[in-house]
């Protein structure tokens, strides 16, 4: 897409911090970080969302995940990893290409990245099962 930001830096026309680089993914850091070291895989082909990934780009975004995961633990010695990523716009999309946050977490960051969880009946699993699976 000729208009998408994310394109133009994941294919490097728009300078950026990248800490990692394959053919197929740029990791950089992001501008507004929840934390130090917070960054965002890009893939360098425009998709939306997930919905539009292709399984051979999932299954090798994870071990960009891991890879990148492990430098972060060893570098910047953090104590646990978030990795957030959004669909759609009530999900907090805000850039409509595909993206994953690698938030680095330490020890009294203060940041809150959760939910409250509900508390469905059994019965209320089972329709929600039958449903999925129907």
């Amino acid at each position: 897409m000729n208009d998408c930001i994310f394109c133009k830096i994941a294919k490097g026309e728009i300078p950026s911090k990248t800490i990692y680089e394959d053919e197929m993914f740029r990791v950089i850091l992001d501008l507004g970080p929840a934390t130090k070291g917070h960054a965002l895989i890009l893939p360098k082909e425009h998709f939306a969302n997930l919905y539009e990934l292709p399984d051979n780009y999932a299954e090798a975004l994870m071990k960009v995940a891991r890879k990148v995961g492990l430098l972060m633990k060893d570098k910047l010695s953090c104590d646990g990893l978030n990795l957030v990523q959004n669909n759609g716009e009530i999900a907090g999309q805000t850039v409509f290409h595909f993206h994953m946050h690698m938030i680095p977490r330490y020890e009294g960051d203060g940041q809150v990245i959760g939910w409250k969880p509900g508390e469905p009946t059994g019965e209320e699993l089972e329709q929600i099962q039958s449903e999925i699976l129907a």
